[in-house]
Order: structure tokens, then sequence, then C-alpha cells
């Protein structure tokens, strides 16, 4: 009987690994962004990673947040929609992690060729965000600019954004559909990849 020589047994195709990285302000509260975190933990190859307990004192274990970066394949940024940005843990994150010479730079290189996707909610319903509204006056596309410009600066290809409009007064059970839409998009993930 003959072995597999070590080439053709690390060269197996393996299963895509996602790291969803939740942002939150204040998670054991919240309704919408703690039930779309349940929705895809129990789901093979993810990793949910709340920010909040990562985060002491306003600062990251850089190398852990790196090394969790570098062993997945795709990352999820899961959060509510703050005044037109991120969340303030999330953005520290960014600012902290995605540094020169690790995500951009000449030898920043880590993350080129992953996937981000973008999961969030907004409070305002997509009417407010579909087109150029009297009250918004930018649309879901525009106001996701920054997140897009980051993605590429990185090297990361952008998936689909899946928002969650008009988070405030959604029901439970279209909470529960947009739920599982979610924990579908990531099990579908897993197998395109």
């Amino acid at each position: 009987m003959r072995r597999p020589s070590p080439l053709s047994a690390s060269s197996a195709p393996h299963p895509s690994r996602t790291l969803v990285v939740v942002a939150h302000p204040d998670l054991a509260s919240s309704r919408i962004t703690a039930r779309l975190a349940e929705a895809v933990s129990g789901l093979a190859h993810v990793t949910v990673h709340e920010l909040g307990p990562a985060c002491r004192d306003g600062r990251f274990d850089v190398a852990r947040e790196q090394r969790l970066l570098r062993d997945h394949d795709r990352v999820v940024l899961q959060f509510p929609w703050y005044w037109y940005s991120v969340p303030a843990v999330l953005k520290a994150w960014m600012d902290q992690v995605l540094t020169h010479g690790f995500a951009y730079g000449s030898s920043g290189s880590a993350l080129r060729g992953k996937t981000l996707q973008l999961v969030t909610s907004t409070g305002g319903p997509a009417e407010s965000y579909a087109t150029v509204d009297p009250t918004s006056h930018f649309t879901m596309t525009q106001l996701l600019a920054p997140l897009d410009a980051t993605a590429r600066l990185i090297g990361m290809r952008l998936a689909e954004p899946l928002v969650l409009h008009g988070a405030r007064t959604v029901s439970d059970e279209n909470l529960a559909v947009h739920a599982q839409r979610y924990r579908a998009l990531l099990g579908s993930a897993q197998r395109a990849d």
C-alpha cells in the first residue's frame, strides 16, 4: 500500500475558514447583533470573535488578532451602523491590527486574496439608504465606501454586504428570517471557497 507523499497531503483542498469579528459596544444588551452572532456560532469552520472582551484598556493583543486573521480565509465584520460608521471598538481594532507591514505596504500582504464580508444593521428603513434621501443624502453603497477602500488597500475581495435595515422596529419573525439568511450565506461561502 502506498502512503501519500507529504506534498499531496498538504496540497489537498481544505474547507474555507471564516472569522466573524463581532463589534458592539454592549453585546449583552444587543437584540440584533447578538442574535446574528448566535445564528452563525455553531457553523463548522466559523470562528466568532467578540471584540469587547478582546479589548483591554483600549488595547488589543495585536499578535493574537493578526494570527486570527492569518488563520482564516474569509473575514466578516459584523456590527451595528453607528453614526454613519463602524462602532468605536471596531475602528480601534482596525487602527491597531491592520498595520503597515502586515495588512498593507510593500511587505504587508497577510490578507491579500482573502474575502471581506460586511454584515451590519441600521436603525433607519431601507428607503433611507436606497436612493439619495433628503435626510441621509447618501446611499448605503456610498456610506460603505471607506470600508470598500480599506478592502482594496489591504488586497481583500469585498463581498456583497448583508444589511438589516430598520433594526429598531424589526419583528422577531423577520429577525429570525434575516439570521437564517446570514447563516446560509456563511454556510454557502464555505462550500464555494
